[in-house]
């Protein structure tokens, strides 16, 4: 993945992030509200300032998480979430602020279950069960030291209250680890089914190829090379000129017939090589039927195409199919040029009577038909 991917899929995981800390704030000023309405009720056993000072504390440890998300070091963590953190500091300060109640203790125990929630999809069940028992170990551990210091006013409902809570998260916790156990499912049909994405994708590039290429000399296929001329034609600009040309083989039949089919498809994946060293990258060049290829040459001009048709010429007159014996290799060029509202149809015909002509005129040669588009 490049550095660019990388830092835009680290802006989306943070967004992420800071909207389940935003919930999470919004947790917290819930129950912070819930405290001010119990200390107007007269439920809370704290004087005021020891209450502000919890509160304080609780805002410090969020400005905290708050810095680490903008700084982006959340990042270096294993968890860039910061779940199990988060979760074990709620717990505490929810366990310290029950401390404050008596009666109406009860009435908060929901709250265990709001902050356990933010750990169900994210937390390994190990250490959701971790986090569970620490909440259940603080209020019962809190309800005993209540009972030892005789400062429990109702241990029928403290019991009650600990019974109920220790089920709640037992169910709780097992419910986290059927939801991570679906998730990992989830997670595995996701990476198999992209898998075989992926495979069907390789197989219709290679069936696009195959569509596209000509399987003896690798070349574009004619349908290809049509759709390619087209569209380069569509996208010509004004006053730019393409070339095109058709090259046949000459001889070609008499090679078959002296030397074998096997050593004519020799001599045309010979010419294949040739072309490819004297062309551009941006040159096309297609098997367009037989012993017959069709080149297109983008932005030249008449001096330029015939200098490139030339060496080609040459140099396949020159080349030596491997394996094989033929002597007095040579080809025929038939060109012409393409401009902007050319049709394909009439150029690939210009250029098919230039090749007729260099038959006619005994092989082995390069002729024009410039004066029809120039006309």
């Amino acid at each position: 993945m490049s550095s660019s991917s990388q830092r835009v899929t680290q802006r989306r995981l943070q967004g992420l992030l800071f909207k389940r800390f935003g919930m999470a704030v919004v947790t917290y000023a819930l129950t912070m509200l819930l405290c001010v309405v119990a200390m107007f009720c007269g439920l809370v056993q704290a004087t005021l300032p020891a209450a502000v000072l919890i509160g304080a504390l609780v805002v410090v440890s969020q400005l905290c998480f708050f810095a680490l998300f903008r700084s982006g070091r959340n990042l270096r963590f294993k968890d860039p979430s910061l779940t199990e953190p988060q979760v074990l500091v709620a717990l505490t300060w929810l366990t310290l602020l029950l401390a404050l109640f008596e009666h109406a203790r009860g009435s908060l125990l929901v709250i265990y279950l709001l902050i356990l929630l933010f750990g169900v999809f994210e937390l390994p069940p190990r250490v959701f069960a971790r986090c569970a028992v620490l909440a259940f170990s603080g209020f019962a551990g809190l309800n005993l030291y209540e009972a030892f210091a005789s400062r429990l006013a109702d241990p029928a409902a403290a019991f009650l209250q600990v019974s109920v809570l220790a089920a709640v998260l037992l169910w709780l916790s097992l419910f986290a680890s059927y939801v991570q156990a679906m998730r990992q499912r989830m997670l595995q049909r996701r990476f198999a089914l992209q898998a075989h994405q992926d495979t069907l994708r390789g197989m219709m590039r290679q069936l696009e190829d195959l569509a596209a290429t000509d399987e003896l000399t690798g070349l574009f296929n004619r349908r290809h090379f049509l759709r390619l001329a087209g569209r380069a034609l569509e996208n010509m600009s004004g006053g730019r000129q393409h070339g095109l040309a058709l090259i046949d083989l000459d001889h070609f039949k008499r090679i078959n017939d002296v030397h074998g089919h096997a050593a004519g498809d020799r001599v045309l994946q010979t010419f294949a090589g040739v072309a490819r060293a004297c062309l551009r990258d941006g040159d096309v060049l297609a098997r367009y039927g037989g012993e017959e290829f069709v080149l297109l040459l983008p932005n030249t001009d008449c001096d330029q195409f015939a200098a490139c048709c030339e060496r080609l010429r040459d140099a396949f007159s020159r080349a030596e199919p491997l394996g094989v014996k033929v002597d007095d290799l040579s080809l025929s060029v038939g060109m012409t040029l393409l401009s902007k509202h050319d049709d394909l149809d009439e150029a690939l015909h210009r250029a098919d009577q230039a090749l007729y002509q260099a038959k006619r005129s005994g092989r082995n040669r390069c002729e024009a038909a410039w004066e029809e588009v120039d006309a």
